[in-house]
């Protein structure tokens, strides 16, 4: 089960503990609540000083999703997890739209000017702000929960993939992938690039079977934009026929296979990308860290045969994982969200100004994005709402809940539970 953290009278972290024992500890008015997400509470009275056993927090970093896991590494048990939801692709996509309409605001206004492509530099180390959100966001969530934990070690999945593997399937000697773990680089890569199907019926849930596009009896190689995931059924009837012979009455399906052989995987991209900037950034932390595959990741959790989820993948990276504990751990749910813009009035679609940002951004005490708690006692509103408030200069606001959104909630029924830090939570 998910622990609760807990911070002794001068926030030193202490081991985490039931959530029995929080509720008990909260009853008896010995502690307090000390942040809502994650939950943690602080002692109120000093106690005498004990061991503290030391964690390990494990990342398994993604494009769209990284699971975080505390590991005890001497009883195996997972102490608490979460799944960090990133926004890349949506930073991509912004910046995608205000460049193109900066660009038709300079066509319309001014005469054709001849790029320059000489007139900025930038630093060696630099990283595409979508790419560069993600390790803000981990580096983040380590800082985070390091004063939440007694974290001691840091144990993170340096690559997805291992290219040299895929590059030459037939390599000899003392190299990384050699042993027990070879083939499941390849497989990993294939399952995530054909979305988990059989590329030739499209059946989901069933044994996988490595398939060669172009058969190997008639020339085809092992490369890995050869290969594809067929189930058996499909992989006996093909047997060594040419692809094209195979699918002549199916031309849109070839079409596509064709296509997807070729197409890199942009999520492994980015995740090969950033690998070595978040793995300095994990260092500079001082702490000592571990690194690993995601091919041993998937050898970890098929050795003790784990389902597979952001939270638990990470509970399995690198060799020093144990016998894992997972009983009743539910993770947290984290979604990157941003800090707003600075924009001062929204465009439609042709770039054109359509309605005004205020430039204010709290109002009485509150700001978008602050997580509160609303007790309406009168009114056709009545009841009690937890949610993440949208604030206006009326006072008047809009609270987003797990059951719906509701509108015109007056800011004197609000108590913020959780300020506005850049993350949404869910259970």
């Amino acid at each position: 089960m998910s622990k609760i953290f807990v911070l002794d009278t001068e926030e030193r972290p202490l081991d985490p503990i039931h959530p029995a024992h929080a509720r008990q500890l909260l009853r008896n008015k010995k502690a307090a609540v000390f942040r809502q997400f994650p939950f943690t509470i602080i002692l109120k009275e000093s106690r005498p000083e004990s061991a503290v056993s030391s964690l390990r927090l494990k990342i398994d970093p993604g494009a769209k999703f990284t699971g975080i896991a505390l590991v005890n590494d001497s009883t195996g048990e997972v102490i608490n997890a979460f799944e960090l939801k990133h926004r890349g692709f949506a930073i991509r996509d912004a910046l995608t739209c205000r460049r193109q309409l900066r660009r038709s605001r300079r066509a319309r206004k001014t005469r054709y000017r001849k790029p320059r492509f000489l007139n900025r530099t930038r630093p060696d180390s630099w990283l595409a702000p979508s790419l560069q959100s993600r390790i803000d966001n981990i580096k983040t969530w380590v800082e985070k929960l390091r004063k939440f934990a007694p974290i001691e070690a840091i144990a993170s999945e340096l690559v997805r993939f291992d290219m040299q593997l895929m590059a030459n399937p037939d390599i000899q000697g003392k190299e990384y992938q050699q042993g027990t773990l070879a083939g499941y680089e390849t497989r990993e890569y294939l399952l995530e690039k054909w979305g988990r199907r059989c590329a030739y019926c499209g059946v989901k849930d069933v044994p996988f079977q490595v398939e060669h596009i172009h058969p190997r009896a008639k020339g085809g190689s092992n490369s890995i934009t050869n290969l594809t995931l067929s189930c058996e059924k499909c992989n006996t009837k093909k047997g060594t026929k040419d692809i094209k012979e195979f699918l002549k009455k199916d031309t849109s399906r070839l079409e596509k296979i064709l296509k997807q052989a070729k197409r890199p995987l942009a999520d492994v991209a980015a995740v090969n990308t950033t690998r070595f900037a978040l793995l300095k950034t994990l260092k500079a932390t001082g702490l000592p860290v571990e690194t690993g595959s995601g091919g041993l990741t998937k050898f970890n959790r098929s050795q003790q045969k784990l389902e597979k989820t952001h939270w638990i993948d990470a509970a399995c990276v690198g060799e020093s994982t144990p016998i894992l504990n997972i009983k009743g751990v539910k993770p947290l749910l984290i979604t990157a969200s941003g800090h707003g813009t600075r924009q001062s009035c929204r465009t439609d679609k042709y770039g054109f100004p359509s309605r005004h940002c205020s430039r204010t951004k709290f109002h009485f005490g509150f700001q978008t994005g602050d997580i509160v708690k609303a007790v309406v006692k009168t009114g056709k509103k009545v009841g009690e709402y937890v949610g993440r408030i949208a604030t206006r200069a009326t006072g008047s606001f809009n609270i987003s809940t797990t059951n719906g959104l509701l509108q015109g909630i007056s800011h004197r029924y609000c108590k913020a539970i959780h300020k506005k830090d850049g993350y949404g939570y869910s259970n």
